[in-house]
């Protein structure tokens, strides 16, 4: 696929995207719950090892290669690592599956009720990495825990500000302001950040599109006019801690907004299951999550 392809793939929507990104502290946590015990590797090596030999086995299983997985993101590692001989970014795009990166390097302390991303010291590198890889896009992960008017706008302007380095680098850039689904104050902040949302993509020129990665929202399709926005390519959700069936449920009520879940798709995968037991797993939340997101 080319970029033009890859474009016309993700706008469509008829399915969803595979987040398979977890890196740094939710590996070991992410390998527990696929049935690998942190006895069996041994430092960061072997550990990120294990997690590439996982998302391998996703990535080649049947049920991956159906159409319903429209995009995937991925970590550096395993971006740089090989998938049936090929580069990662290269296996996916045979099956169908547009690559995207995750370009944040964490999270600040707390401050104004939102997390910010820490600095980007190596995302001018990291760019250019993933433009010679033959990546789509990037994605870029905050967060708010409450329904404050400046943290709100802090994080949205960040978000955008990173967005537009990422487009000048000719990736099309998500933009995740993750809202906490726990924060009691949810629906209040989630009108909050639309409107930011909304007041950012006016300042947007209309030939520097983005994506959106959004926490499903209190009110069903509240973010409606982000999804038929212009200068929105496409708006995704992320489950958010929700399980499969939650997530998918929640989605169903959001007309044209589409997954892009991590524990939702991987939680009934095992290391320990045969090649046809694996793939039925993963086809089955293949095949809920993708309803869910064309409902």
């Amino acid at each position: 696929m080319n970029t033009a392809e890859m474009t016309a793939r993700i706008a469509a929507a008829e399915g969803f995207i595979a987040a398979l990104d977890q890196s740094g502290g939710s590996t070991p946590k992410a390998l527990r719950g696929y049935g690998v015990e942190d006895s069996e590797w041994s430092g960061e090596d072997e550990m990120y090892a294990q997690i590439h030999k996982m998302r391998s086995r996703v990535i080649t299983a049947p049920s991956f290669a159906s159409g319903k997985v429209i995009g995937a993101i991925l970590f550096e590692k395993t971006m740089d690592g090989m998938v049936d001989g090929q580069t990662t970014a290269d296996a996916l795009k045979a099956r169908g599956v547009v690559p995207f990166i995750k370009i944040d390097q964490g999270l600040e302390d707390e401050a104004d009720g939102v997390q910010l991303m820490k600095p980007l010291t190596k995302l001018d590198a990291l760019l250019e990495k993933s433009v010679k890889h033959g990546m789509f896009g990037t994605k870029e992960r905050s967060v708010i825990k409450s329904a404050n008017p400046a943290g709100i706008a802090a994080v949205v302007a960040q978000q955008f500000e990173v967005g537009n380095r990422v487009i000048d680098a000719g990736l099309m850039p998500i933009l995740e302001p993750e809202y906490d689904i726990t924060a009691a104050d949810r629906a209040e902040g989630e009108e909050l950040l639309k409107a930011e949302i909304l007041k950012n993509l006016e300042a947007q020129p209309a030939d520097r599109p983005v994506m959106l990665k959004l926490s499903i929202p209190v009110k069903p399709n509240l973010y409606k006019d982000l999804v038929d926005h212009p200068k929105v390519l496409s708006v995704v959700a992320l489950s958010g801690g929700y399980s499969t069936d939650q997530a998918c449920e929640e989605l169903a009520k959001n007309t044209g907004m589409i997954a892009s879940f991590s524990r939702g798709l991987l939680q009934d995968l095992r290391a320990g299951q045969s090649d046809a037991e694996f793939d039925a797993a993963l086809g089955a939340a293949i095949d809920q999550i993708a309803a869910a997101s064309v409902a």
